[in-house]
């Protein structure tokens, strides 16, 4: 694994925050900035295999090569000392980023796509490279007006799942990088009470619990406190589904950190319902951290 960031392009505003995103951290971490497009050579042909004319295929690679050039550009004005590698590689955006991953410290992207789909928030290369990335994936959501949020705190989702105790550890180093509070909300249960119960909503245990759920809270977060002794810790317990108040969260937090798959996630659902709702709809980057494979 290489100490880089991997960035994808493709031209949209979407990628230009999503290099501005990459940019800025990269600069914090001291590591190279990998800004790459793909130029899609598959899509350059007839049916029957004819190729395109040879002329429009050297204007797509004109534009790409000035799409990079602006990419770069733009992150010098970020951070001017950085070491930047540009690359134009002639595959599918997608299966290029999840291959990059397998040696990037992070893979971000912005939010949506030139291929986005009227009314989708979130383009197909954002939520799939999420699912799939080898590390962790950054999806830059701005908030409404185009501005990335640069101060606020750090928030992460716990379930008490092994993938949410992996999103806990990247949570508390980036609240540290950016000397930052860490809020940790823990979900007791993705199922509402209103949802169980329905319209008779038997009394809720919740106060039964409460006391039980705190102390586990406190030991999951003590170990890490202990290793970040300069992070602030806030901690927030939820009897509702975590999605509620990570949204709610977003719109002051400068990132948002969650596992891919929670405690009641599927083997073959390789992004959880809360991820994919904070990916489409947050007010702020989400950082979205993959299970480690078994060694």
């Amino acid at each position: 694994m290489e100490n880089k960031i991997v960035v994808g392009v493709d031209g949209s505003a979407g990628s230009a925050a999503a290099v501005r995103w990459a940019a800025q951290e990269a600069g914090r971490r001291h590591f190279g900035l990998h800004i790459v497009h793909g130029l899609r050579v598959a899509e350059l042909y007839y049916g029957g295999g004819l190729a395109m004319p040879s002329k429009l295929v050297d204007s797509l690679r004109e534009a790409g090569d000035q799409l990079l050039a602006d990419a770069e550009e733009t992150a010098r004005e970020v951070v001017g000392e950085l070491s930047v590698y540009t690359e134009m590689p002639t595959e599918p955006p997608v299966p290029l980023l999840i291959d990059l991953s397998r040696e990037a410290r992070m893979v971000v992207v912005g939010r949506s796509g030139r291929s986005a789909f009227t009314g989708m928030l979130v383009g197909a290369t954002a939520a799939t490279v999420a699912s799939h990335a080898h590390c962790p994936a950054v999806v830059v959501r701005p908030r409404e007006g185009g501005e990335l949020p640069v101060s606020g705190p750090v928030v992460v989702g716990i379930d008490g799942s092994p993938n949410s105790e992996q999103a806990l550890a990247a949570a508390f180093e980036e609240a540290s990088l950016r000397d930052a509070p860490l809020v940790a909300l823990h979900a007791w249960s993705d199922v509402t009470y209103d949802d169980f119960y329905g319209a008779s909503r038997l009394p809720s245990p919740w106060e039964a619990i409460r006391d039980e759920e705190e102390r586990l809270l406190a030991q999951r977060l003590a170990g890490w406190q202990e290793k970040y002794p300069t992070v602030e810790i806030r901690r927030e317990l939820l009897r509702d589904r975590p999605r509620h108040a990570l949204l709610a969260h977003s719109e002051q937090a400068q990132l948002l950190v969650v596992g891919s798959r929670g405690r009641g996630g599927f083997t073959g659902m390789l992004l959880g319902s809360t991820s994919q709702a904070l990916i489409q709809h947050a007010q702020c980057p989400v950082l979205v951290v993959r299970p480690e494979k078994a060694k």
